[in-house]
């Protein structure tokens, strides 16, 4: 097809700035000094359109980032100690999938946090 995977994540934002920097504090992810780039590791990136009437997340939103992780623990810990509200449900961890947690940024957007199953 000649897609190699996604190029970008592009949302608007009432304060572009301070949001950027939110997400380059508590996740890592964003500009660093004067490049937009964000290198990435290798991975599975799940890309699935939700019906309309969708309950997975909030229903004023239309769209919900998910961050692959790759230690889930330590980073609740940090984002908890930061003040971050975390939200996590055992029934949305599964051996085939595996384990979830959700915040939302300053500006109310959605953030899902996914840490795959260990390879076999």
């Amino acid at each position: 097809m000649g897609v190699t995977g996604i190029g970008g994540v592009f949302f608007r934002a009432r304060d572009p700035d301070a949001l950027s920097a939110w997400y380059a504090e508590h996740l890592g992810v964003g500009p660093t000094g004067t490049t937009w780039l964000w290198p990435q590791q290798a991975g599975p990136t799940v890309f699935a359109p939700f019906p309309q009437d969708s309950d997975y997340f909030p229903a004023d939103r239309q769209w919900m980032l998910n961050l692959r992780v790759d230690d889930l623990d330590a980073l609740l810990s940090r984002l908890r100690g930061a003040g971050v509200d975390v939200i996590t449900n055992a029934d949305w961890d599964t051996p085939q999938t595996g384990r979830f947690a959700r915040i939302h940024d300053p500006e109310g957007n959605p953030v899902e946090l996914w840490q795959p199953p260990a390879a076999d």
